[in-house]
């Protein structure tokens, strides 16, 4: 017997009715067909486009007039801050400085009043996501928080999920919920990532992060992800901790 035989698999026809099904369930790519041994002209040019959107996403700017003018129309007002990397091309190439405030910023906070949770607004790697999503989702979340917990709001440039650690810290609040522009991908590049931590300290870790992810329009509407971030909001406010943990110990 050839060991160095290759096997090869039958092909299996994939009626059209199953493919249409198929698409209407994600904004992957799904039977794109074939031209010979490449692509068809079409699925080479999607993807083309998709890839440069995708890298336009990554260096696209924060809207903070237009996402503080949303706020504005609910009568509220967020804290402007800056990340310590001053560029765009600097806070893709050094990740640590998109964790940590700009030190004249920090100024900023000590006039903040005490708040038991506070929401930052962050480009992240798509502020594409920050400026489409992030205004309707607050909104929600401060609608559903009510009288039950104070709350604050912070923009932040160039920054990443780490910084709404040291502004929780200086602001005084329990919880931090950090909506942050996901990386972008061929199929959506402009998700929203919402990542909440309770009692958020120098050391905290990502395991110690409760996520909400792929919040756009065509994914998770913002309405639902409100509703999760306000269990996992509450269910950390019970167990004193968010993360893997809870997750863990709904399983006992």
């Amino acid at each position: 017997m050839n060991e160095n035989r290759k096997t090869v698999l039958p092909r299996r026809h994939i009626p059209d009715m199953e493919v249409s099904a198929m698409r209407r369930q994600t904004a992957a790519r799904v039977s794109l067909g074939h031209a010979g041994s490449g692509l068809p002209t079409k699925a080479t040019l999607d993807f083309a486009i998709d890839h440069a959107r995708a890298r336009d996403a990554v260096y696209s700017s924060l809207d903070v007039e237009a996402i503080q003018a949303g706020l504005a129309t609910r009568g509220r007002r967020a804290v402007e801050l800056q990340s310590a990397a001053p560029t765009r091309t600097i806070y893709l190439t050094r990740p640590d400085l998109g964790r940590s405030l700009n030190t004249a910023h920090m100024d900023r906070l000590a006039s903040c009043a005490r708040c038991d949770v506070v929401i930052v607004i962050a480009d992240g790697l798509s502020a594409e996501a920050a400026n489409t999503n992030a205004v309707p989702l607050t909104h929600t979340l401060l609608d559903r928080l009510g009288e039950t917990m104070s709350a604050a709001i912070c923009i932040v440039r160039n920054g990443r999920v780490a910084i709404g650690d040291q502004i929780a810290i200086a602001m005084g609040a329990r919880a931090v919920i950090v909506l942050i522009g996901e990386r972008p991908g061929l199929s959506a590049s402009d998700s929203l990532g919402a990542y909440l931590t309770w009692a958020p300290g120098q050391t905290t870790t990502d395991a110690q992060r409760s996520c909400v992810s792929n919040i756009r329009d065509g994914g998770l509407p913002s309405t639902m992800a409100a509703d999760q971030l306000l269990t996992l909001l509450r269910k950390s406010q019970h167990l004193g901790h968010s993360g893997i943990a809870p997750a863990l110990r709904s399983l006992d």
